[in-house]
């Protein structure tokens, strides 16, 4: 909607929506996105797995590409070759290793971010496909082989490469398992305590929502609130203004009185 001519109101169809460049573009995404995920999942687990390896390692090389550009000055000032008598010493030539692949341009960031990409959405894809599910462990087993392979690709070897592959796997799956369970964590709601719905819903309905920890505290249930008293509310550090509404309300309630809440 919008204010139009002497303060006219003018309503936006879905026809004048569809007319905006913006909106349009975003609407076709959607649908192309849509109709490729449909695609997707009537493929065969190893076409599946080549589509999504590649479509995600194109999307990593944009973004390492990317980012790369943004280390273009700080690569310049590093050394293209590594320092004398690096290549006698093992330790030296893993260090110098590690800061090409970590300070690389566009191209080496490209390639390495394609790798980790590729190879995550890869082994997550046949995960998901074999188990039926995406959790912890496919997102762990996942990020293990990206970074055995991110560790291989950009030569970040050391004195024992075989250790160096394992450690910077186990370093991204403990990385991305972390990430897992934070992200898990916020996107569940909470569980509602059956045992205070009721006292929720009265608190919500008097204003008083902020005092539903204090019920708690003093183990003030459903089964409680007609037995409510002054005494009982003061015990678990409820002003006298808000007891004395709660009161009023539970006196005034007959079905509360009754032991039956229904607001």
């Amino acid at each position: 909607m919008g204010a139009g001519k002497q303060g006219e109101l003018v309503v936006h169809t879905p026809k004048d929506l569809l007319n905006n460049p913006i909106t349009l573009i975003q609407t076709k995404y959607k649908e192309f996105e849509h109709g490729f995920k449909d695609w997707l999942a009537k493929q065969s687990l190893p076409a599946e797995a080549a589509v999504v390896t590649l479509t995600s390692a194109a999307q990593g090389a944009a973004i390492g590409g990317f980012m790369g550009t943004l280390n273009n000055d700080a690569a310049s000032t590093f050394p293209a070759a590594p320092p004398p008598g690096a290549s006698l010493n093992p330790q030296a030539m893993a260090s110098f290793q590690q800061a090409q692949a970590l300070a690389g341009g566009p191209l080496i960031q490209a390639r390495n971010f394609a790798v980790m990409t590729g190879v995550n959405a890869g082994i997550s894809c046949v995960m998901k496909r074999l188990r039926g599910k995406e959790d912890v462990e496919t997102s762990m087993v996942a990020a293990f082989g990206s970074g055995v392979m991110f560790s291989l690709v950009s030569g970040m070897g050391g004195p024992n490469p075989a250790m160096n592959v394992i450690t910077s796997g186990v370093f991204f799956a403990l990385i991305q398992g972390g990430i897992f369970k934070i992200g898990e964590k916020f996107s569940k709601p909470p569980i509602e305590d059956v045992m205070y719905r009721e006292t929720k819903s009265m608190l919500s309905t008097l204003g008083l929502e902020n005092y539903e920890k204090n019920f708690k505290k003093g183990l003030l249930t459903d089964s409680t609130l007609p037995l409510l008293t002054d005494s009982a509310l003061r015990d678990v550090r409820i002003p006298p203004g808000p007891r004395l509404v709660i009161l009023d309300h539970v006196q005034r309630n007959k079905v509360v009185k009754r032991g039956g809440w229904r607001t």
